[in-house]
């Protein structure tokens, strides 16, 4: 401890920055002992990003530099492996109900130890890019906010009951271009049951929800997913672990601080990681075991030694 379940680097990723050796060797300096490699699966020529088209992407190249990616992350984590618990797996990109069937070929052409369940889109447009992407979604929900936060978490529930992710990112990321990220969900009866619903889901299956600290780096006061919805998982019984959803090495373990000062402040006690080991609990990663450790044993750790705990 600490480490990151959810990372990218500049090698593999457009709008990162760094290789993923540098990420590794970075996460190695800050003392982490489990990090999760979890570039982002290749999409479809429809779906490039602004800065793909720019570089004049194709899907075939998406696919290409995935393969890479993976070659790339099996050969450290066996080089580091003396120095950190290297996970290897991908962030999905959960579209439309098309995405279920090529994720599924992807998890069955490369071996995995994990993979993060997100959804970025909804009607197939990238909700945090930007400010004007977001008001197109919004435009396609007819213009309410309500009807948009629906439709994402809709989307979401359409991916968790698909694929049963084991650990689900960024749970409320349609909150990053709202006008007000600071929005309370639970004042919203119909979002709300919606999204009750999915954390019901998650904590049936044994799923994860990660806490992502890049909330707090991009300015928003709470990380994914906010106070309100952190405490209803609780409530629910479900399991907790720690991401950075680091884009370079100036990110990894940014904000964990702030991160684990929040999770006290909601009441989580004890925190679930991922390693390699032979007790697993999700027979599609025979290779992982699942761990919990205690949010004091996480203070008394070098990383966190200025982290104010009471």
């Amino acid at each position: 401890m600490p480490y990151s379940h959810h990372s990218h680097s500049g090698q593999f990723c457009a709008h990162a920055r760094d290789t993923l050796e540098e990420v590794v060797k970075a996460a190695i300096g800050k003392a982490m002992e489990v990090l999760a490699l979890t570039e982002h699966m290749p999409r479809e020529q429809q779906d490039l990003y602004p800065e793909e088209i720019e570089a004049e992407y194709s899907e075939k190249i998406l696919h290409d530099i995935f393969a890479k990616y993976h070659v790339e992350a099996l050969r450290l984590q066996e080089m580091y492996l003396p120095n950190l618990n290297i996970l290897v797996g991908m962030e999905i990109d959960w579209i439309r109900p098309s995405s279920g069937a090529f994720i599924a070929s992807l998890l069955s052409d490369f071996h995995f130890d994990l993979f993060i369940g997100s959804v970025h889109h909804v009607h197939s447009i990238p909700i945090d890019y930007d400010a004007n992407l977001y008001e197109k979604a919004l435009t396609i929900s007819g213009g309410s906010n309500e009807k948009l936060f629906l439709d994402y978490f809709d989307l979401q529930y359409d991916m968790l009951t698909a694929l049963k992710p084991p650990i689900v990112g960024h749970f409320d990321l349609i909150r990053l271009k709202h006008h007000d990220s600071g929005i309370s969900f639970a004042k919203i009866e119909d979002v709300w049951k919606k999204i009750r619903r999915n954390l019901a889901f998650i904590a049936s299956y044994g799923g994860i929800l990660e806490l992502n600290s890049a909330a707090l780096r991009k300015g928003l006061k709470e990380p994914y997913p906010n106070a309100e919805i952190t405490k209803e998982f609780l409530a629910l019984g479900g399991q907790f672990t720690i991401s950075d959803d680091s884009h370079g090495v100036d990110q990894i373990g940014s904000h964990y601080r702030e991160l684990l000062q929040f999770a006290q402040n909601v009441g989580i006690t004890q925190i679930t990681y991922l390693e390699r080991g032979s007790e697993t609990k999700d027979p599609r990663f025979p290779n992982v075991t699942t761990k919990i450790t205690n949010l004091s044993q996480l203070h008394s750790h070098t990383f966190f030694a200025s982290c104010l705990i009471t």
